[in-house]
């Protein structure tokens, strides 16, 4: 299984897949094509073999589209019989309500992911 790297672009994030489950998304994601960016990504997690994932959600903003995608991801995450422990970090501006809502919306709809909230402020 190849890893994936992606760089950042002023519409699509910063993506880093690494088949030993160390997963990272990162920036902006407002894509003109939301389905051609993330179903790449989607179709490479359901392949997924690692019994451990850890992926870092570090998101300064997330259109509709993409959040949709985002939590479509994270399901497949969750569904794979093959992960056993599945760590979401949750990255979010300390005063982003909003994100964190987010990502406790996400958490809601996952069955065995473990989230962690990490707040950090613009300043840091």
């Amino acid at each position: 299984m190849k890893n994936i790297n992606l760089e950042p672009t002023t519409s699509t994030p910063a993506v880093r897949f690494a088949s030993d489950g160390r997963l990272l998304i990162e920036g902006r994601s407002l894509p003109e094509d939301v389905s051609k960016f993330y179903n790449p990504l989607i179709a490479w997690a359901k392949s997924l073999t690692t019994e451990v994932v850890k992926i870092d959600l570090n998101l300064e903003y997330l259109n509709s589209a993409s959040s949709k995608k985002v939590l479509e991801l994270l399901r497949i995450l969750d569904n794979n019989e093959a992960i056993k422990n599945l760590i979401v970090n949750w990255h979010y501006e300390a005063d982003d309500e909003d994100a964190l809502e987010s990502g406790q919306i996400f958490e809601d709809f996952l069955i065995k992911a473990e989230f962690r909230y990490h707040e950090y402020s613009e300043a840091a």
